[in-house]
């Protein structure tokens, strides 16, 4: 009879996540066109019924940068609902046509889906350049003598300039190495910058966006470390524990997952053991053997239950460390825009910094991860995860691993110091030969 009921709940279980499957679309549009909703909803109060524009007079910049926030979220919300909704439409089949009928789901009406998306593409065709202007390709960076001749040239060109003209991305600052020194291009730009008219303006305009940018990046490298953190936990406790805990009999267990966990447990007994014995002989009064024994099967019983729960919680970090590598991808495919400011403040800060800093940091990296001391580290990391896992420490592997990838690291480094650092910053380069030498 239990097992009956059981069967009936896990149907009932299947039943509603299959409807709720079939109901993907229809709950996608209907978040998106919500989100489309809250846009024109903050353009109809505020903004007279006009776009959401960050030059606005009637506001202050607290405010406008308060509905930029919500406008750039709403756009987020509306782009990942409409690849929900594409993909699930894609994924829905004849079979699935027919479970709508049998389970009484009324699908959408082509029409009124057609009327959504309209109005959806309406509201995000005034916004789509609006994410790019944080971007460190679309707006010239706050420090003048970084602006390569070609993008200044670019800016005091007229408004009708060609769309095709306007989508060329300007050349990184690696790519920006020509027959004239960088620093002629740098003091002809610094001039230009510091004669043109609205050069207050642009510094204003130049610092809100370095500004930004900066609050962005913060918040997604945050967002990169506690997302998965957060992911482990919760997942290990709520969901994956749970379910590992249920399969496992606590008896019936396997207590040790390789044989590092069995000698652990066994030098450990013995250790114990020899203590009783010891302290058994110092003492006066001669204790009965059965008593010893009694106290080395305790001993041992509680030695086999912490292993068993050590094994488990292996066997739960194995399946919460894979959810959380999939929040981590799942994260970075939703977030192209904040990858594309993060890579430019991280451009930023590391071409900004003074020659010696880089050097600095070049040889403390590379001191870390394939430096003469870095095996150890290596070694030690590489036990930790096989413990993390439950997993015997291969030393094979380990070493195999410590011969090779380290070897790799380094000609990376060396790759890139030769083929982008020597071009930008050929005086941090001798520096740091000299620091290293």
């Amino acid at each position: 009879m239990s097992n009956s009921g059981f069967g009936q709940k896990i149907y009932t279980f299947l039943l509603a996540a299959y409807e709720l499957y079939l109901r993907t679309p229809e709950r996608s549009l209907n978040k998106a066109y919500e989100a489309a909703l809250k846009i024109q909803k903050i353009e109809n109060e505020h903004f007279n019924g006009n776009k959401i524009d960050s030059h606005s007079t009637t506001y202050s910049s607290s405010v406008i940068d308060y509905f930029e926030s919500e406008l750039k979220k709403e756009l987020k919300i509306i782009r990942m609902r409409l690849t929900e909704f594409k993909a699930s439409r894609y994924l829905l089949s004849d079979s699935n046509q027919k479970a709508f009928r049998k389970l009484g789901i009324e699908p959408l009406n082509p029409s009124v889906i057609l009327d959504k998306l309209r109005f959806i593409d309406g509201i995000i065709a005034k916004y789509t350049f609006v994410e790019e202007e944080l971007s460190p390709q679309a707006r010239v960076s706050s420090k003048p003598i970084d602006v390569p001749v070609e993008s200044l040239v670019l800016q005091q060109k007229p408004q009708n300039i060609s769309r095709k003209n306007l989508d060329k991305e300007p050349r990184s600052k690696t790519d920006t190495t020509g027959v004239l020194p960088r620093s002629i291009f740098n003091t002809i730009n610094r001039l230009q910058a510091e004669l043109d008219p609205q050069a207050e303006q642009n510094v204003v305009q130049n610092f809100r966006t370095a500004q930004k940018r900066t609050i962005i990046s913060v918040r997604f490298i945050l967002l990169l470390i506690i997302v998965p953190i957060l992911t482990h936990q919760l997942s290990k406790a709520f969901v994956v524990g749970p379910i590992i805990d249920h399969l496992r009999n606590p008896e019936q267990a396997v207590i040790f997952l390789n044989e590092e966990m069995e000698e652990q447990a066994l030098l450990e007994l013995q250790r114990f053991e020899e203590k009783i014995k010891f302290e058994n002989l110092l003492s006066n009064v001669s204790v009965p053997i059965e008593n010893i024994e009694a106290q080395i099967r305790e001993k041992a019983e509680e030695i086999a239950g912490k292993f068993r729960q050590e094994s488990a919680n292996a066997v739960k970090n194995v399946f919460s460390d894979i959810l959380s590598v999939i929040a981590f991808v799942f994260l970075l495919v939703t977030s192209k825009r904040e990858i594309a400011v993060l890579k430019g403040f991280f451009d930023n800060i590391v071409y900004g910094l003074s020659d010696s800093a880089k050097a600095f940091i070049i040889i403390l990296f590379t001191d870390i991860f394939v430096g003469f001391h870095s095996p150890h580290g290596w070694e030690v990391i590489l036990e930790g995860v096989s413990r993390h896992w439950g997993l015997p420490a291969n030393h094979d592997f380990i070493f195999l691993f410590i011969a090779t990838f380290p070897v790799i690291l380094d000609t990376i480094f060396k790759y890139w110091i030769f083929r982008y650092l020597n071009r930008i910053s050929p005086s941090a380069v001798a520096t740091y030969r000299n620091m290293n030498e």
